[in-house]
Protein backbone atom coordinates (compact mmCIF):
# COMPACT_ATOMS: atom_id res chain seq x y z
CA UNK A 1 0.00 0.00 0.00
CA UNK A 2 1.45 3.33 -1.02
CA UNK A 3 -0.33 6.60 -0.38
CA UNK A 4 1.06 10.05 -0.93
CA UNK A 5 0.76 12.44 2.01
CA UNK A 6 -0.59 15.92 1.47
CA UNK A 7 0.32 18.36 4.23
CA UNK A 8 -2.55 20.75 4.85
CA UNK A 9 -3.43 23.47 7.34
CA UNK A 10 -6.97 22.72 8.45
CA UNK A 11 -9.46 24.96 10.18
CA UNK A 12 -10.93 23.69 13.44
CA UNK A 13 -13.68 21.11 12.96
CA UNK A 14 -16.79 21.15 15.14
CA UNK A 15 -18.13 17.64 15.59
CA UNK A 16 -20.97 15.89 17.36
CA UNK A 17 -20.98 12.19 17.98
CA UNK A 18 -20.57 9.29 20.33
CA UNK A 19 -17.45 7.77 21.84
CA UNK A 20 -16.32 4.69 23.67
CA UNK A 21 -13.12 3.37 25.23
CA UNK A 22 -11.66 0.55 23.20
CA UNK A 23 -8.42 -1.22 22.25
CA UNK A 24 -7.20 -3.14 19.23
CA UNK A 25 -7.74 -6.39 21.14
CA UNK A 26 -11.20 -5.57 22.49
CA UNK A 27 -12.36 -3.42 19.61
CA UNK A 28 -15.79 -1.82 20.17
CA UNK A 29 -15.83 0.22 16.94
CA UNK A 30 -18.56 -1.76 15.14
CA UNK A 31 -20.93 -1.51 18.12
CA UNK A 32 -20.19 2.22 18.45
CA UNK A 33 -21.00 2.90 14.79
CA UNK A 34 -24.18 0.82 14.92
CA UNK A 35 -25.39 2.87 17.89
CA UNK A 36 -24.33 6.13 16.23
CA UNK A 37 -26.05 5.34 12.93
CA UNK A 38 -29.38 4.76 14.71
CA UNK A 39 -29.22 8.23 16.28
CA UNK A 40 -27.06 10.24 13.88
CA UNK A 41 -27.80 13.77 12.75
CA UNK A 42 -29.22 13.65 9.23
CA UNK A 43 -27.80 16.93 7.93
CA UNK A 44 -24.28 15.71 7.12
CA UNK A 45 -23.19 13.49 4.23
CA UNK A 46 -19.70 12.77 5.60
CA UNK A 47 -18.95 10.63 8.60
CA UNK A 48 -15.82 11.07 10.69
CA UNK A 49 -14.13 8.26 12.57
CA UNK A 50 -11.81 9.70 15.20
CA UNK A 51 -9.33 8.29 17.68
CA UNK A 52 -8.03 10.12 20.73
CA UNK A 53 -4.85 8.48 21.98
CA UNK A 54 -3.03 9.06 25.25
CA UNK A 55 0.32 10.89 25.04
CA UNK A 56 2.29 7.63 25.37
CA UNK A 57 0.12 5.51 23.05
CA UNK A 58 2.70 5.36 20.24
CA UNK A 59 5.82 4.89 22.40
CA UNK A 60 5.58 1.11 22.03
CA UNK A 61 3.09 -1.15 20.32
CA UNK A 62 0.64 -2.75 22.74
CA UNK A 63 -2.67 -3.94 21.24
CA UNK A 64 -4.27 -3.85 24.71
CA UNK A 65 -3.69 -0.10 25.16
CA UNK A 66 -7.00 1.71 25.50
CA UNK A 67 -7.92 4.74 23.42
CA UNK A 68 -11.08 6.72 22.78
CA UNK A 69 -12.91 5.88 19.54
CA UNK A 70 -15.48 8.32 18.12
CA UNK A 71 -18.22 8.14 15.50
CA UNK A 72 -19.09 11.72 14.43
CA UNK A 73 -20.30 14.21 11.88
CA UNK A 74 -19.10 17.76 11.35
CA UNK A 75 -21.60 20.48 12.24
CA UNK A 76 -21.77 24.23 11.68
CA UNK A 77 -23.19 25.06 15.09
CA UNK A 78 -22.37 23.42 18.43
CA UNK A 79 -25.24 25.22 20.15
CA UNK A 80 -27.76 22.65 18.89
CA UNK A 81 -26.55 19.17 19.80
CA UNK A 82 -28.75 16.16 19.08
CA UNK A 83 -29.94 14.21 22.11
CA UNK A 84 -27.39 11.65 23.36
CA UNK A 85 -24.61 13.22 21.25
CA UNK A 86 -21.49 14.90 22.60
CA UNK A 87 -19.61 17.86 21.06
CA UNK A 88 -15.91 17.69 20.16
CA UNK A 89 -13.59 20.25 18.61
CA UNK A 90 -10.68 19.12 16.45
CA UNK A 91 -8.10 21.91 16.71
CA UNK A 92 -6.90 23.84 13.70
CA UNK A 93 -3.38 23.08 12.57
CA UNK A 94 -1.08 21.26 10.21
CA UNK A 95 -2.26 17.74 9.30
CA UNK A 96 -1.01 15.00 7.01
CA UNK A 97 -3.78 13.83 4.70
CA UNK A 98 -3.72 10.41 3.04
CA UNK A 99 -6.29 9.37 0.44
CA UNK A 100 -7.30 5.73 0.73
CA UNK A 101 -9.76 3.72 -1.29
CA UNK A 102 -10.30 0.11 -0.38
CA UNK A 103 -11.97 -2.22 2.10
CA UNK A 104 -12.19 -1.15 5.74
CA UNK A 105 -10.63 -4.49 6.72
CA UNK A 106 -7.34 -3.60 4.97
CA UNK A 107 -5.20 -1.91 7.61
CA UNK A 108 -2.10 -1.56 5.42
CA UNK A 109 -2.61 2.21 5.18
CA UNK A 110 -2.04 2.51 8.96
CA UNK A 111 1.04 0.31 8.76
CA UNK A 112 2.40 2.52 5.99
CA UNK A 113 1.65 5.79 7.84
CA UNK A 114 3.02 4.82 11.26
CA UNK A 115 5.89 2.48 10.27
CA UNK A 116 7.13 4.11 7.09
CA UNK A 117 5.86 7.59 6.37
CA UNK A 118 6.07 9.19 9.86
CA UNK A 119 9.58 7.86 10.68
CA UNK A 120 10.92 8.90 7.25
CA UNK A 121 9.26 12.33 7.23
CA UNK A 122 10.34 15.53 8.93
CA UNK A 123 7.10 15.48 10.95
CA UNK A 124 6.29 14.07 14.38
CA UNK A 125 3.02 12.93 15.84
CA UNK A 126 1.65 15.27 18.45
CA UNK A 127 -1.12 14.94 21.01
CA UNK A 128 -4.11 15.66 18.75
CA UNK A 129 -6.97 13.48 17.54
CA UNK A 130 -6.42 11.27 14.51
CA UNK A 131 -9.41 11.14 12.19
CA UNK A 132 -10.71 9.69 8.95
CA UNK A 133 -13.33 11.40 6.80
CA UNK A 134 -15.60 9.01 4.93
CA UNK A 135 -17.35 10.61 1.98
CA UNK A 136 -20.96 10.17 1.04
CA UNK A 137 -20.11 7.14 -1.13
CA UNK A 138 -18.47 5.35 1.82
CA UNK A 139 -19.71 1.84 2.48
CA UNK A 140 -18.20 -0.32 5.19
CA UNK A 141 -18.73 -3.39 3.00
CA UNK A 142 -17.23 -2.19 -0.27
CA UNK A 143 -14.12 -0.60 -1.71
CA UNK A 144 -16.07 2.47 -2.90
Amino acid sequence: MQAQAHIETLKAKQLVGLSCSTSLVKNQTVALWKHFMKNRPTHSSEFIAMQVYGPDYFTSFDPTKVFEQWACVEVVNLEIIPENMVPFLIPAGLYAKFNYKGPSTDHSIYDYIYRQWVPQSKYQLDDRPHFQVMGEKYSNTSAS
